[in-house]
């Protein structure tokens, strides 16, 4: 019994996961697909507890008016479920669902109630947010109110890693008129996990062979690692590397 669970969750994961994938590169329509998956009952990949933590994907996915209605479907149930239970990952989600799928003569007031919330602890949901409200005001033509939170939206996401939810608010800060110059990696991301890794054993003192030993890596290869990285990040000695990291 206990695998059936394992497995289930697993699946539910990965739609989840191939759902953002496609949400992020704009195809809402393959997003939705994966995602309402884990909200049928009659799929094989329902979850009833992963569903919780989706709902503000599924409402970014839901872009058509027949999705928008079923994803509608979803956040109610969940308002029955949030009614009886403070999870306050579960309410951040239902307080951006409801904003991004009401209609506009109401949008407006659910996003200030959902911004208003004390999000100190998920700034990821602030930042999606602050995205989401802003993109709804430049689409309302509210030009200049829209380019605050898309600023602070994009800073937000850049701060966080959310690489394609900043180059989204850069783009609907463009369309406001407003130039937004594009980000510029920070040092260590310019390294593969691997050289990462790597440098961070090496900024702690440890040798090439000591690195090799627990990489399980001939001390050759982690010497072709670290010059390679060293090229990369324009220095010449590991006390340069510890400097940086």
């Amino acid at each position: 019994m206990l695998g059936t669970v394992a497995i289930r969750s697993n699946m539910a994961l990965l739609r989840h996961a191939r759902g953002m994938v496609a949400l992020t590169a704009g195809r809402h329509e393959e997003a939705f697909g994966h995602l309402w998956r884990v909200y049928d009952p009659g799929d094989t990949t329902f979850h009833s507890t992963w569903r919780h933590w989706m709902i503000s994907d599924l409402a970014d996915a839901a872009v058509t008016d027949a999705h928008r209605e079923t994803a509608r479907s979803a956040l109610a149930e969940l308002e029955d479920i949030g009614a009886r239970t403070p999870a306050p990952l579960l309410h951040a989600g239902l307080r951006y669902a409801r904003a991004v799928l009401a209609d506009d003569d109401g949008a407006e007031r659910l996003y200030l109630d959902a911004l208003a919330a004390d999000l100190s602890e998920w700034p990821i949901a602030r930042a999606r947010l602050l995205l989401a409200y802003g993109v709804w005001l430049r689409r309302q033509r509210r030009i200049l109110d829209a380019r605050v939170p898309l600023r602070t939206a994009r800073d937000s996401c850049d701060a966080l890693g959310l690489l394609a939810w900043g180059e989204k608010a850069r783009q609907e800060l463009r369309a406001t008129g407003e130039s937004s110059e594009t980000r510029v990696p920070t040092t260590t991301e310019q390294l593969t996990p691997q050289e990462l890794h790597i440098a961070k054993l090496a900024a702690g003192g440890l040798s090439n062979r000591e690195i090799g030993q627990q990489l399980y890596l001939s001390h050759r290869t982690v010497s072709t690692h670290l010059y390679r990285l060293f090229r990369k990040l324009g220095i010449t000695s590991r006390g340069q590397l510890r400097d940086i990291l």
